[in-house]
């Protein structure tokens, strides 16, 4: 059989990829605002120096980083429901439960990883500059929002854009719980055209081209931050 291409970028179809995509996209951003959102708070928990809080931080990230993703999409969307009053049940499902629960587990998991890259990047600032923000009379929180976190952040940004597109792949395994992601709809497709090789074409190249759009303003960033440090 002929390749052709036509069939599944156009009418229907090529609308039903850009939906996909855009729900890809809604997804991966949500999930890495929370993430970050989280990881920027594990990371000020653990500084504290206060034992217990690190216990749980450690806990926290070692769940996440150790159980499959696909696993933790799964127990978000079949077993912690249960749990919940079934009022809260039938509103949460009239909102698109599959994209809460995604965007919960995804951005949930992501955070560990965030949390140990902004961590790993703060151990590479000197003690002085902690010392010096308590000289100017700055408190914890204050120090560490003015100070140490923006040059973590700076330090960590080589992996947390790694991360960052690991992320963006991983809003993939989305479909198993039947969010109308890329990867949904192009196997949707592929059910009803048969073409599957141009199908999984197109979405391989989407993946592709949105990986390399993130790792390229990841890079353009980290070359503005080498530049404004450099001054």
């Amino acid at each position: 059989m002929a390749l052709d291409f036509s069939t599944v970028m156009s009418g229907h179809y090529g609308r039903m990829i850009v939906d996909g995509a855009v729900v890809t996209l809604e997804l991966a951003l949500g999930a890495w605002l929370l993430a970050m959102f989280i990881a920027l708070i594990l990371v000020v928990i653990r500084l504290t120096g206060r034992r217990s809080a690190q216990w749980l931080v450690s806990a926290y990230v070692s769940y996440h980083r150790n159980v499959p993703t696909l696993i933790q999409l799964m127990m978000w969307y079949f077993a912690i429901p249960t749990l919940l009053p079934e009022a809260v049940q039938m509103w949460v499902n009239e909102f698109n439960a599959e994209f809460l629960f995604s965007l919960f587990a995804l951005g949930l998991c992501q955070a560990a990883y965030f949390s140990e890259d902004i961590r790993s990047g703060l151990r590479a600032i000197p003690e002085g500059q902690t010392e010096a923000a308590r000289a100017l009379g700055m408190g914890y929180v204050r120090s560490m929002r003015l100070v140490i976190l923006p040059q973590g952040i700076r330090n960590a940004l080589p992996s947390v854009i790694n991360h960052s597109v690991l992320l963006f792949k991983n809003t993939s395994l989305a479909m198993v719980i039947g969010v109308a992601d890329l990867t949904y709809v192009t196997r949707d497709i592929e059910n009803q055209t048969f073409r599957t090789f141009e199908a999984y074409v197109i979405a391989t190249a989407g993946y592709l081209a949105f990986s390399l759009l993130l790792m390229g303003a990841g890079a353009l960033l980290a070359r503005r931050f080498q530049r404004a440090y450099a001054r």
